[in-house]
């Protein structure tokens, strides 16, 4: 049949467009992949140079502590007649004492750490001395106090000598000190600040940002952490609210205050700070998490990816470090699959709290199957 002029314009107009696209999305590909490459280069350096630099050991804390007796019997005498001894004890502390069938040990817990400290060592300190009563717990536990009191100020002094940063005022150095009986995921936070710290200078003097600044945001920025159950509000503000009330420079209470995208960016520490905080908290072997919270997190990766229309099955792999998403090839197309892995990606980051990074890959599987008979 033939087709007029108009037909075979309209037919070749076609033709070129469709050509058009798929070299548009080709080259749009080619520059994407060479800009992320020379990005991930140049990032890649910048971080490797600041792990390389900044090499520190972690090891798992645990949030309840145990003290060891003698013996069984020792029980009976910290529980003292009608239970006289324990009450003074819980009461001087703050904190519960947990007497059970564990041989040869005695559970402290408690919502304070420094409280918990404060009761292992005045337990400690019991137990060793073999007099148990009211006014002795009562003695003791003034003198434990004490005693962890001067261990805060000397861990607030050596983390400021440690990363470089004189001058703080006393009541920001009690409280980085206080930071040496805080776990977050396991990890001690006062060596995670430290850490941060480091690596927020290393990344600072790379990019040409301000050392000091950074340094000093890194250091502080979770000491919020020491007082976030005296005040209303998250750590990062609470932290801020400290900072400004000792007056120091904007940049570091912007820095304190935006490390976790609560508030905006104010200057370019504040980003450098929540890079160096995210290193240090995501490297293999500094945090723990329980078997619920990893499993919750791997069936809400699943999830957000299953939720998608198009999308057959999808497995999360690597800890949860990667979601592979395996799509119905006769719904989803090439560049339909491109859309589909920045539409998962933009849900994870809107739905998910995560460590690091996680990497979305689309899988999209055409199979031609004859049989030679």
């Amino acid at each position: 049949s033939q087709m007029s002029a108009e037909e075979a314009k309209q037919l070749l107009l076609e033709a070129v467009r469709e050509q058009a696209e798929r070299d548009a999305v080709r080259l749009s590909r080619a520059i994407e992949r060479n800009a992320r490459e020379e990005a991930e280069d140049k990032a890649r350096d910048v971080v490797v140079t600041a792990i390389q630099r900044v090499m520190s050991d972690h090891t798992a804390e645990m949030t309840v502590s145990v003290v060891a007796l003698p013996s069984d019997e020792m029980k009976g005498r910290i529980i003292g007649r009608e239970g006289r001894n324990i009450r003074a004890l819980e009461q001087a502390t703050g904190i519960d004492l947990i007497i059970d069938d564990t041989p040869e040990s005695v559970l402290i817990s408690g919502f304070d750490p420094v409280r918990r400290e404060v009761a292992r060592l005045a337990l400690t300190k019991l137990i060793q001395d073999g007099r148990i009563h009211p006014g002795r717990i009562e003695e003791v536990v003034a003198k434990a106090r004490a005693e962890v009191d001067l261990v805060i100020r000397q861990a607030g002094d050596a983390a400021a000598y440690e990363t470089g940063v004189p001058g703080l005022p006393p009541e920001i150095l009690k409280m980085l000190g206080r930071l040496k009986f805080r776990t977050s995921y396991g990890q001690n936070v006062l060596k995670h600040v430290i850490e941060t710290s480091r690596l927020a200078a290393v990344i600072a003097a790379e990019v040409g940002a301000d050392i000091q600044i950074a340094k000093v945001g890194g250091l502080l920025h979770d000491i919020g952490k020491a007082m976030d159950h005296e005040a209303e509000g998250g750590h990062a503000a609470i932290g801020a609210q400290l900072a400004a009330r000792h007056n120091m420079p904007m940049k570091i209470i912007n820095a304190i205050a935006a490390h976790h995208q609560e508030v905006e960016y104010a200057c370019v520490e504040a980003p450098i700070v929540q890079i160096a905080d995210a290193i240090s908290a995501s490297r293999p072997g500094a945090r723990g998490e329980s078997m619920d919270t990893y499993v919750k997190r791997l069936e809400d990766l699943q999830g957000i990816a299953n939720s998608f229309e198009g999308v057959e099955k999808s497995f999360a792999v690597q800890a949860g470090r990667e979601v592979r998403i395996l799509v119905r090839p006769e719904e989803i197309d090439d560049l339909a699959s491109m859309r589909l892995a920045r539409d998962i990606v933009r849900k994870i980051e809107e739905s998910l709290t995560y460590p690091g990074q996680i990497k979305v890959t689309v899988i999209r599987e055409t199979r031609a199957v004859e049989y030679a008979k």
